[in-house]
């Protein structure tokens, strides 16, 4: 066997040798895309919309849906979400702990208080630890298609249907992704999703909110669209005429349109890429399957499933293959053959952040996540250990299918497991954390 570069043998992949934008560069940016945005560059159509609604329709009959709405940013479109459905103090919500942290922090905006539930070993919400969680102030449940992963939709939609709960899904990790045959966001109440520039549906700096029902549509509106609450968009809503022209939120959620003219062009080519993807990265975790200590996080897609554009993808890490080799020398080993992303743990889980623990975002004296709450949903939080003892770390995220490239990948995960014992000794690291890195809504 080879030296490990970790001790200073000779990388797997040399840099100066990878194709590094043909493998992973992203979104793809075409003539096509440049004359969309040039086009309102030169009109100074910034800020109007009509691209932004041809947008808006186009997506909602890609997603099956009859309304979208789109934000400047995907945080804005969960917390839009938040209050369309009528979420607000004392409520509670139930979310997975390991996620983006904009999923669940902006519930507190409204006063909304945060229940968080553990995540099984696909890093989805955990069907078994849900129902459990459910109290007399429960209103909703926040899905989230982790990575690309699509949830267990039915034992979720059967536990909301059984105790009368909205679902919300957030896609931002899973635009275009299949559950048994029907797209993910179209199983919820509402759904919200980012699209920013590092997503696989990439379009700048956006945000899109998706419903089947015309009120939650109108209340987002209302929300954070000051020049669309007024009775050409806000029909059904009439409890809401005397305050029209605001933005209810106090915010503007208005989408830039140099945003929304790249998301037309990049929706015509999305699902082919997509599937481009997926081909690469299924032939990547086919080779590493063979490989000691890693375990792919995919779906069976013989099932009418897919993991969309496979955003960020993650494998679960298993120490015990590799005599206790911590998950953070592990991914500096193989960053040192040159596997750059290679990086431990994805997302903290969010119920060991101060924020969820003690912020107090009203200034009243009180940690908002419990101040309108009768009793502490923090004490909930201990039962979500099991979430932090996943161990996960992020791999190569191939855009093409290069049977070549992709196997030298490989190698060098295949190298690091093969020299697991010379990677043992001084290996004191016993945290298996995850970090704070930029997975961004």
């Amino acid at each position: 066997m080879s030296t490990l570069a970790y001790f200073g043998g000779t990388p797997a992949i040399k840099k100066e040798e990878a194709p590094e934008e043909h493998l992973f560069g992203w979104p793809i940016i075409t003539e096509e895309d440049e004359a969309a945005a040039l086009d309102v560059i030169r009109k100074n159509s910034f800020s109007r919309l009509d691209i932004t609604e041809k947008f808006q329709d186009e997506y909602a009959a890609y997603q099956g849906r009859k309304y979208a709405l789109a934000f400047c940013n995907g945080t804005a479109s969960i917390l839009a979400a938040y209050y369309a459905l009528g979420l607000g103090m004392g409520d509670e919500v139930i979310c997975p702990t390991k996620t983006y942290w904009g999923s669940a922090s902006v519930a507190q905006n409204l006063g909304i208080s945060v229940v968080f539930a553990n995540i099984d070993e696909h890093l989805s919400i955990d069907p078994d630890d849900i129902e459990h969680r459910i109290t007399e102030r429960t209103k909703a449940i926040m899905v989230v298609h982790y990575f690309g992963y699509p949830c267990d939709m039915d034992r979720i939609m059967a536990i909301a249907k059984k105790h009368n709960l909205y679902v919300i899904e957030d896609c931002s990790h899973a635009q275009g992704g299949m559950y048994k045959g029907k797209r993910v966001g179209s199983f919820g109440d509402i759904a919200a999703m980012s699209m920013m520039s590092m997503k696989s549906f990439a379009a700048g700096e956006l945000g899109m909110l998706v419903t089947d029902n015309r009120k939650y549509y109108e209340r987002a509106i209302a929300f954070a669209h000051y020049e669309r609450n007024n009775p050409d968009y806000i029909k059904e809503c009439t409890e809401l005429a005397p305050f029209a022209m605001l933005a209810l939120g106090g915010m503007k959620g208005r989408a830039n349109q140099l945003c929304t003219a790249l998301a037309r062009v990049q929706l015509k080519y999305y699902d082919e890429r997509c599937a481009e993807i997926r081909r690469a990265m299924n032939y990547f975790w086919d080779l590493m399957e063979e490989i000691p200590g890693v375990q792919a996080i995919r779906v069976d897609e013989s099932t009418g499933s897919n993991m969309a554009g496979w955003y960020c993808p993650h494998g679960i890490y298993r120490p015990e293959q590799l005599g206790g080799l911590s998950v953070k020398r592990f991914c500096e080993a193989v960053r040192a053959e040159g596997v750059d992303c290679c990086w431990e743990g994805g997302n903290y889980c969010l119920h060991t952040h101060a924020f969820f623990k003690d912020f107090d975002l009203f200034n009243i004296g009180k940690p908002t996540r419990v101040a309108f709450n009768d009793h502490d949903v923090r004490e909930g939080d201990a039962s979500c250990r099991p979430s932090e003892q996943i161990l996960c770390f992020q791999v190569p995220w191939f855009k093409h299918f290069d049977k070549e490239w992709i196997e030298r990948y490989v190698d060098a995960f295949r190298k690091v497991a093969a020299g697991y014992k010379e990677l043992l000794v001084g290996d004191d690291d016993k945290s298996q954390g995850g970090r704070w890195y930029g997975v961004a809504n």
